[in-house]
């Protein structure tokens, strides 16, 4: 499979109405390898997360089919100061439980997303104040000016302020304190289903919401969404025609579901960068026999460790050529990403000098925290690395754990070395400069940046970039930032991967770079 190649997706049937008047209304089942961890849409920040309670909540805006930017709960936008949006919300939507949403919501929700257990403080760390001007327009005032505003809104989803007070879940989920609460197992949205069961890690059914305020083009009434880990049992879930739809394919299982009697895949180019990230901030790393410093705040050790890990090899015989090898925190399809940026080379020797201009002729132990369960073939990727790392004898203990428990371990910085993946929402560089490389402070900049990269400058650099509107300059700055954060090797990055989904051929459905799934554009035959 070229694994850039583009596929092209059938259009989708006519719009249809309400669940109870759909001819032919039909139940649709979708097997993932993972589970969302939580029905709470700030509780964590992670695609199929927010892809799966993306279709019973929505944000202020949303995305059309080409990922443009849509209005969504907002019908229309506009920036009124420099450093204020005005945003006219849709009148006449109802929650599912039929109350009306309202400003008072809005508010709500967007100062949810920055209390304790929010994980999504990273899009609005830069709010100064919301403001209500009536029952259905609201000011957001930032500190300084914001121009993807809008955009990063897509994916904050709005809640009922009245049914979180009611059930005692005004606070988030926190995920890295194992603490639940109504929001884990039940919901309340706006968006064209509604959660009518939850059983975490085994199935979560959605049933179509028939007073939903914008027409619902897709046939499906009811989806079973199940969490499949095991990859062969997945295919042949999908073979034998238990599940409909099905996603990740295993890179090595693409061609024997293409030639399957009732199946095909449907696989493109994805946004999300993978990545390595090391602890720099802590003088003495927890998991390692170094003892009394932390060898990562050395840059010679964070080059070798680069310089040692064989890109070309994961690609051809872990990823079956189903990747692209990044030098950037970004890749093609994200506005900043920079086509000239070169990888450093692939040198066991080079490595093996640095480590010992670093006084590690003879390597350490550190452990490398992976997900088994989250992105393409991670937990393989992870063994390649510690397979590449230990020619510079450093060994790795390797610790692949589902992503319900190693989330919440790396999002509360509990690692020394780990992986992490990021599709930029915004599809522009700055969303991942804030998340990712900008020094963390408690207002949720540098969220995602968990081994605590810092750079002065950067972080001078990205907060103009969020507030420059001359293209030529902002990326002028971005190519600047990635210089630096290149320079210094903050991260080490290692690919963009594919989108593989396994689909049968009586569903049509629609594929975007983000692997967002939207119920809404998805039909079925009977």
């Amino acid at each position: 499979m070229r694994w850039h190649k583009k596929i092209a997706v059938t259009a989708l049937v006519a719009a249809l109405t309400a669940a109870s008047g759909v001819a032919g209304a039909q139940t649709i089942r979708i097997a993932n390898q993972g589970d969302a961890l939580s029905m709470d849409p700030h509780s964590l920040n992670e695609t199929l997360q927010l892809s799966i309670t993306g279709n019973v909540y929505e944000g202020l805006t949303g995305r059309n089919k080409d990922l443009s930017l849509a209005p969504a709960l907002a019908t229309r936008w506009q920036q009124t100061a420099p450093t204020v949006w005005r945003f006219d919300l849709r009148r006449g939507v109802l929650f599912h439980d039929g109350s009306p949403f309202t400003a008072d919501d809005v508010l709500f929700s967007l100062a949810r997303t920055q209390v304790e257990g929010s994980d999504m403080k990273s899009y609005t760390n830069d709010f100064k104040q919301v403001r209500k001007i009536d029952e259905h327009t609201v000011e957001i005032e930032t500190k300084i000016p914001f121009l993807t505003l809008p955009d990063t809104l897509s994916l904050v989803y709005m809640m009922s302020k009245k049914w979180c007070e009611t059930h005692q879940a005004s606070a988030p989920v926190d995920r890295r304190k194992g603490i639940e609460n109504a929001a884990s197992f039940r919901a309340n949205g706006t968006g064209p289903f509604r959660l009518r069961e939850r059983q975490p890690g085994v199935r979560t059914v959605f049933t179509r919401n028939g007073s939903y305020w914008d027409k619902i083009e897709g046939n499906v009434s009811e989806v079973v969404f199940t969490p499949i880990g095991n990859e062969a049992t997945r295919v042949a879930a999908l073979l034998s025609g238990q599940v409909d739809v099905m996603e990740p394919v295993p890179v090595q299982d693409i061609e024997r579901v293409n030639r399957g009697t009732d199946t095909r895949v449907i696989a493109g180019p994805e946004l999300r960068t993978v990545f390595l990230g090391m602890d720099q901030r802590r003088d003495e790393l927890l998991y390692s026999n170094v003892k009394g410093k932390n060898p990562f705040k050395d840059k010679r050790v964070r080059q070798a460790f680069y310089q040692a890990i064989d890109i070309e090899g994961i690609k051809r015989t872990v990823m079956r050529g189903a990747s692209m090898p990044s030098a950037l925190m970004v890749g093609p399809g994200v506005n900043g990403f920079q086509p000239d940026a070169k990888r450093l080379p692939y040198d066991v020797e080079a490595a093996k000098k640095l480590m010992l201009q670093a006084g590690y002729p003879n390597g350490f132990e550190v452990s490398m925290n992976c997900p088994n369960d989250r992105y393409v073939n991670d937990s393989r990727i992870c063994q390649a690395v510690a397979a590449n790392l230990s020619r510079i004898n450093v060994k790795i203990n390797l610790q692949a754990e589902t992503k319900g428990s190693y989330f919440p371990k790396i999002l509360r910085r509990d690692t020394s070395f780990y992986m992490l993946g990021w599709m930029p929402s915004t599809y522009d560089a700055h969303n991942a400069l804030n998340a990712l490389i900008r020094c963390p402070d408690d207002q949720g900049a540098g969220q995602f940046n968990q081994g605590a990269y810092c750079n002065p400058k950067v972080d001078e650099l990205t907060l103009k970039i969020q507030s420059e509107n001359d293209k030529t300059r902002r990326n002028a700055m971005i190519k600047e930032v990635f210089e630096i954060h290149a320079a210094d090797i903050g991260h080490l990055p290692l690919h963009q991967q594919a989108l593989a989904w396994g689909v049968s051929k009586k569903v049509q459905l629609v594929q975007t770079a983000d692997n967002i799934m939207l119920f809404k554009w998805i039909s079925i035959r009977p």
